[in-house]
Parts: structure tokens; sequence; C-alpha cells
């Protein structure tokens, strides 16, 4: 019986459990959302929170923190500079879980999982207006 025990394991030991947390979390924050089944966006849905509370705060100990548990420095860096300034004012419920249906090869109920607020804007790469020509300038 499983009375007062919380988590959930997925048939790995402890070792590769944190290990599928921290890479699911990783790139969770690189891309802002990902797809995977119900039951692991579930599982990672309280830790991401936690990070991005710490992230909020922004002290050193915080940063080296989220460090030590990502082990990732665009992650950790993407988290603290772009994801944590965007959620100042709100104490909590940085994610939310969308159902996407069941996977075709063994019926796995889907999810994505995703930021609350999303980025202002699509990011692009500002193009410079070229410069004039030498043979412009000569001819003023």
């Amino acid at each position: 019986m499983r009375h007062r025990k919380s988590g959930r394991k997925f048939k790995r030991n402890t070792a590769q459990r944190k290990a599928l947390f921290r890479n699911l979390i990783s790139s969770f924050f690189l891309k802002e959302e990902i797809k995977t089944t119900l039951s692991k966006a579930k599982a990672i849905k309280s830790l991401m929170d936690k990070l991005i509370t710490k992230a909020k705060k922004g002290t050193l100990h915080n940063q080296r923190l989220i460090h030590a548990f990502l082990q990732n420095k665009n992650a950790t860096k993407r988290l603290i500079q772009e994801i944590a300034p965007r959620f100042e004012k709100r104490v909590s419920g940085f994610t939310r879980i969308v159902r996407l249906g069941k996977r075709r090869g063994d019926a796995a109920e889907m999810a994505k999982i995703e930021l609350i607020e999303k980025e202002k804007g699509v990011r692009k790469k500002l193009k410079k207006k070229p410069e004039a020509t030498k043979t412009a300038k000569k001819a003023k």
C-alpha cells in the first residue's frame, strides 16, 4: 500500500528519476513548452514552480541552487534573465498543463506543459538598415 507516500516512481531508481526530471525541466526552460506524458508533466510541475520562485528572488545563493539542480548553463541563464522577470507580479501558478489526447503507439495520455505568461512578441533578429555606401557619401 502506498499510504502517505508522495511522488511518482516511473519504474526508475532515484538517480534515473532525478535525471529524467532534470532533462525535462531544462528542455522546458529552453523551449518554454514541452510535450510529454500527463503523469510526467504533473510530476515536474511543482519542481518547475519552485525553481521559478527561486529565480524570482534572484540572490546568488538561489542562482547557485538552480544551477546545481539543472546543471545546464543555458537553461539557468534563460530562467534567471528572461523567464523570472515576467512573473514578478505573480505569486504562484507559473505553468499550465494542457491535455492532448492519447498517444497512438501505447495509448498513453499526452500533455503539453507551458508557461502561463508567454513572451510578448516573437523574438526576431533585428535587421540593421544598410549604411550609405562610399559613393553615396561622396555624392553628398
